[in-house]
């Protein structure tokens, strides 16, 4: 047991997969489609033994290629995204956040977009980005050809919402997750007849619980026959919205997969299936331990499920442990692209288990981690944040402590995390990351509330900033401010994305970075009101309302490359206030 655990922790650090290129099958070049749900747990499939929804076009993929029985992720969002997207530990990114900066994944990480288009494919990511708005961190710096959805952590209306299609704001049609699914089958069909890399990672079922009527009739009066582990905890109107997000989820996955048929592409197409984390509310899981935010099980188990017609024979169990970090090297190798010449990987491919290899496959160590906890789990064995030792084989549930029976081993493997932690954590400090304004390649830079900083009476719409706009703005002492670092020189145009109510129109407002500065009085009012909450399904948590903001031209500054603060400010209120503010825009002229 010792030299499987020290073969594991060994495999976790470094890059194991097998030699690239052996998995691209003769008839050309291979396909990827990956979709990533969010928030939803390893229940919420009905290929799990979940009678409470049916998820047939999800199951079809286990069913036709390969199911994970035991894949993790992070126990949040952002993170597990910067797994997926480097094939190493999220610390190693720099991801220590969901907000306000701390999801940028570090510049100098190669993600799974810049190998694929590097070797010729066609890029393109359709949904919640949440790793990095301004570019270069932009889904087009990190080697996304074609971006749409939007880049904060959660959005505050699902239904016709303003998004973005490479840099430019648009506004979304119909629901998001159908409008979004719409855009990937249209970047799939433009590209056909060349090797395409679609990435399609869904907001829902994260909150606010929202889903068109077709999906929640059937479950506005259900009752659930499979409960949680804590039944007392469930919250009937976010569980049944949680179950018809998930349902419309299956339903767009089986218009993409019948897409795939229908332009014969499906033979040669990678799909993978996951999520980002454990379910965002108590609901039946497996009788799993933890639930979105938990290291432990329950809160990093998750489905994965792989159709490859090509190559993956149907019905393929995978019992060896995995996770969001072995997805790059496994794609990379099934594509026969090399991956010599980048960062030191801690995933490895799983191509051998997927097309009937992996007799020797060796134990290994996989880290769970979230707000200083880690948690680490071999092929048998979870050591929790407390040092806590699990028999996940006997005891799935997490409920009996068997440390003092196997000391040995809980030894071990609390040397190996309080080791894993030693190395990555220290690189989670906050080192103050500036927001990139004035990138030729890339010249608007969108600075929104979430990453501003309110000082004064200014206060956020919302606890959770990611979709937050700045209101209470009652005094001339109050302003905002944005950390930026100026890549050039330049003159930039400025836009504010405002509301203003009738009594308040008048207010002169100035945005100032070093000696520049650019004013505008504000003559217009447009005070729409807040929105979203006719279309929830159980009240909200901490997610901002929305509203319709007006976009004010400030007028053209001169900008100075550097660093500091980009301010805010009102030089007069006649009023009762000044401005509610849900970004400032910034675009290089040519």
């Amino acid at each position: 047991m010792r030299c499987l655990l020290i073969v594991g922790i060994v495999c976790s650090f470094a890059a194991g997969w097998p030699q690239a290129g052996a998995g691209a099958p003769a008839g050309g070049r291979v396909n990827i489609v990956v979709i990533l749900a969010d928030d939803q747990g390893w229940g919420d499939l009905s290929v799990h033994g979940n009678t409470n929804l049916s998820t047939p076009n999800i199951d079809s993929l286990a069913r036709d290629g390969a199911i994970f029985d035991r894949f993790f992720v992070c126990p949040v969002c952002s993170p597990t995204r910067a797994e997926f997207l480097t094939g190493r530990y999220h610390p190693r990114g720099g991801v220590y956040s969901t907000s306000e900066g701390g999801e940028r994944l570090d510049l100098d990480e190669r993600t799974i977009g810049d190998v694929f288009k590097a070797a010729g494919y066609a890029t393109g990511a359709f949904g919640k980005w949440h790793n990095g708005m301004q570019y270069p961190y932009h889904p087009n710096g990190r080697g996304f050809d074609e971006y749409y959805g939007f880049c904060s952590g959660h959005w505050g209306d699902y239904f016709d919402p303003p998004l973005e299609h490479n840099g430019e704001i648009v506004r979304g049609k119909g629901y998001i997750i159908d409008d979004l699914t719409d855009h990937a089958i249209a970047f799939i069909e433009k590209n056909r007849e060349r090797p395409f890399f679609c990435y399609l990672p869904y907001n829902s079922p994260h909150s606010p619980m929202q889903v068109p009527d077709r999906f929640f009739d059937k479950f506005k009066d259900f009752e659930p026959e499979m409960r949680d582990r804590e039944p007392t905890k469930e919250n009937l109107a976010h569980l049944r919205a949680a179950l018809a997000m998930c349902e419309n989820i299956d339903w767009n996955v089986g218009r993409l997969l019948g897409r795939l048929d229908a332009l014969k592409v499906a033979e040669n197409t990678i799909v993978v299936y996951f999520s980002d984390n454990g379910p965002n509310g108590a609901r039946w899981n497996g009788d799993m331990k933890g639930r979105k935010g938990s290291t432990d099980e329950g809160g990093v188990r998750v489905p994965c499920l792989v159709r490859w017609p090509a190559r993956i024979k149907p019905g393929t169990k995978v019992p060896q442990i995995a996770g969001a970090i072995d997805l790059l090297p496994t794609l990379a190798d099934a594509s026969g692209i090399g991956l010599a010449g980048g960062k030191r990987l801690d995933g490895m491919s799983l191509l051998p288990l997927l097309v009937g290899g992996g007799k020797d496959w060796p134990d290994r160590t996989i880290f769970s981690h979230w707000g200083g906890k880690v948690s680490a789990r071999t092929q048998r064995y979870r050591l929790d944040a407390q040092g806590k030792l699990y028999d996940m084989a006997e005891d799935p549930g997490q409920r009996i402590d068997v440390a003092g029976r196997m000391p040995d081993i809980a030894g071990r493997l609390r040397q190996a995390a309080s080791a894993w932690g030693a190395e990555m954590l220290p690189k989670l400090q906050k080192e103050g990351r500036a927001f990139p304004v004035g990138y030729r390649e890339f010249p608007v830079t969108h600075l929104p509330a979430r990453d501003g900083v309110p000082h004064g009476n200014v206060r956020r719409s919302a606890k959770a900033p990611n979709c937050s706009f700045f209101e209470n703005w009652s005094s001339v002492e109050d302003r905002i401010t944005w950390d930026v670092d100026v890549a050039r020189d330049g003159r930039y145009e400025a836009t504010v994305l405002y509301t203003c109510a009738a009594q308040n129109t008048g207010c002169s407002i100035e945005l100032g970075l070093g000696g520049a500065r650019v004013q505008k009085k504000v003559t217009e009012a447009h005070d729409p009101p807040l929105r979203g909450m006719e279309h929830d399904r159980s009240p909200r948590g901490t997610e901002s309302y929305v509203k319709e903001f007006k976009p004010l031209n400030l007028g053209v500054i001169e900008l100075k490359k550097g660093r500091g603060d980009l301010t805010l400010r009102a030089l007069d209120i006649p009023g009762k206030g000044a401005i509610d503010v849900r970004q400032v825009t910034l675009t290089l002229q040519e």
